[in-house]
């Protein structure tokens, strides 16, 4: 989303009047809070949905702004301080979540609201294991949280788009492996085994998974925007039926009387769940990371609130799954060997079979621009390529087989000793977690150091996470599995199936960036002996795609870590060279066998 505004003054004068107007909210607050993301929880949304960005100018995918009465604060991660410096006008505060001086947003308002103060937020946009902590906070402090059911920044925005409509794309399972009505069935035996009469379905990427359905209501995400409820007994859609084209309604199989499907106006998720909490037997299970809007319409005697089984069946791909990611990286590997050695030779490149869209807005960018992690060009930032700058490239794509997501960072000329070694440095941390052998059971906040200890021997580290779960042909994010330092309450283990991000890096404000991203599948490892018959994991890369030896210092690498590139590099000539030569790409195959030259 482009910047929407250069001064917020205006707004946020419109805004503090609405919050003492009780025509629009039950009781006059004195602060608002504005979160990043959609009644779905989202982490990417649509225009619509866009009311940070909106009132705040900051257009980061990451934020929570805070409105008080005579001020203005945002809180973002390390991946946006540079961008929020430079989006944010004078009306506001920049907080940097995660520095030891950030007060967090509780702590702030309690020294900034009036005794007894009111803070207001829309309970659809904030979730139930962010609303529970915030509420004991404030009360703790002699104030309290209020439910404001119409969104106020919608009352400000004038020109808000309208929510998108966009068409539904079928899946078969020569994609997915396994028919929705199996997937349902799977779900309820889970339920059963929880004594739970109901699930309710929320985020968008498990609707999809769930019914084999993908979309395009949110760009890059292939989601759409609906909710759900399985019961022992029922199954109920709420969607714009506007989405339902003859080909979807036969996929779920609509056409009959007898339909297992129960299709509701989309905006009647919290009265049908309500209506349901008198006729269904056990506990309804939401997710705490549902909206506080939806587990608020169930009694907490009935709440059962854990990580949806969606969530997690989804994690774990099927074989169909997996050969389509790898299949998928093939695709990627070519077209990104197209685009760097066009990067050198001008080679014109071309699209790969079942493509449908990038995953996410490519990041490329080069010298200063690098250090911003999630860099957005614009006509002011934009630079050109050179070869005294390094080069980074994060991108990825959306196939009817797979999602990737992959980064690399290169010099078109002679690096400096310093970027070489930052380079290597991130290098061995990527090789410490792609090699790494780790039991069954273990969580990926415990294998975060091993990314991150080459850079900290030297006093270097990175401000972002180092790996995240990557669906099939889903969202590019996804949980409930992660390598972090954060610890997370619905973080999940490890699990063979499973596909995540490989991706430290390191950067220099107003010099350079560094990263490197491979996507990883995680696989059962052969160990010599087996502790306690625990059972070993490790990870198998599915990025295919060759890193540049030019930035590399091969005396800082041990004999172990010049062994897994070699071997690493062997794979991508082995796999994507032949599908190089199969598409007529001779000077791509040519830069591919260039850049993968053993070392050592």
């Amino acid at each position: 989303m482009p910047l929407a505004h250069n001064r917020t003054g205006p707004l946020l004068k419109k805004l503090r009047t609405l919050m003492s107007n009780r025509k629009y909210v039950p009781e006059s607050i004195q602060a608002y809070i504005v979160p990043s993301g959609d009644a779905h929880q989202s982490e990417y949304i649509a225009p619509c949905d866009c009311r940070r960005a909106f009132i705040s100018g900051f257009n980061g995918s990451a934020g929570t702004a805070v409105i008080t009465t005579d001020k203005a604060a945002l809180w973002t991660d390390g991946r946006y301080f540079l961008q929020a410096e430079k989006q944010l006008d004078e009306n506001w505060i920049l907080m940097k979540d995660g520095q030891p001086n950030t007060p967090t947003q509780a702590d702030w308002l309690a020294k900034e609201l009036p005794v007894g103060g009111k803070v207001g937020v829309d309970p659809c946009l904030i979730s139930a294991e962010a609303w529970s902590p915030l509420k004991k906070n404030l009360l703790s402090s002699g104030h309290s949280i209020i439910a404001v059911p119409i969104n106020l920044i919608d009352l400000v925005w004038e020109d808000q788009p309208p929510p998108p409509l966009n068409p539904l794309l079928t899946l078969t399972e020569k994609y997915t492996g396994i028919s929705w009505q199996d997937k349902i069935q799977k779900i309820r035996e889970k339920m059963q085994t929880k004594k739970c009469g109901a699930l309710v379905i929320s985020a968008l990427d498990e609707i999809a998974y769930l019914f084999n359905l993908r979309g395009s209501d949110i760009e890059y995400n292939p989601v759409f925007f609906a909710y759900a409820v399985v019961t022992l007994d029922n199954i109920f859609l709420f969607i714009d039926d506007q989405k339902l084209d003859a080909e979807v309604k036969h996929h779920l199989q609509l056409n009959g009387t007898d339909s297992a499907i129960q299709v509701t106006s989309y905006d009647k998720v919290g009265e049908v769940i309500k209506n349901l909490v008198d006729q269904v037997e056990g506990k309804f299970w939401i997710s705490p990371k549902c909206s506080v809007a939806l587990t608020q319409c169930v009694e907490k005697t009935r709440l059962f609130a854990q990580t949806s089984p969606v969530a997690v069946m989804k994690a774990v791909k099927n074989d169909t799954e997996i050969q389509g990611m790898r299949s998928a990286h093939i695709k990627d590997a070519v077209t990104l060997c197209e685009l760097f050695s066009w990067l050198e030779k001008q080679i014109p490149t071309g699209e790969q079979e079942d493509f449908i869209s990038l995953s996410f807005a490519t990041i490329s960018s080069t010298g200063p621009n690098a250090a911003i992690i999630h860099y957005k060009p614009t006509e002011e930032s934009d630079t050109v390529l050179s070869t005294d700058e390094i080069y980074l490239c994060d991108s990825g794509g959306q196939y009817k087989d797979g999602t990737t997501d992959v980064t690399r960072t290169i010099h078109f000329g002679s690096p400096s000793n310093h970027e070489k070694e930052c380079y290597t440095r991130v290098l061995k941390g990527h090789i410490a977690l792609a090699s790494i052998i780790f039991p069954n059971e273990t969580k990926g906040h415990m294998l975060d150091t091993l990314a991150r200890t080459s850079l900290w021997e030297v006093g270097l580290d990175y401000a972002h996470g180092t790996g995240h779960g990557v669906g099939a042909f889903l969202n590019v994010h996804e949980g409930p599995c992660g390598i972090s330092p954060r610890v997370s309450a619905a973080e999940i283990p490890l699990e063979a199936g499973m596909i995540l991000s490989d991706e430290p890096g390191y950067y220099e404000d107003g010099k350079f960036g560094v990263r490197i991203e491979n996507l990883v599948l995680v696989v059962k490892a052969e160990t010599k002996f087996n502790f306690r018959n625990k059972g070993f994991l490790t990870f198998e890369p599915i990025t295919l795609v060759p890193m540049q030896l030019k930035m590399v210092v091969p005396s800082l690498l041990t004999e172990k870590e010049i062994s897994w590139l070699n071997e690493y590099h062997t794979q991508c000539r082995e796999v994507v060279g032949p599908e190089l030569k199969r598409q007529g790409k001779k000077e791509a195959y040519e830069w591919l066998m260039k850049e993968t030259q053993s070392i050592g």
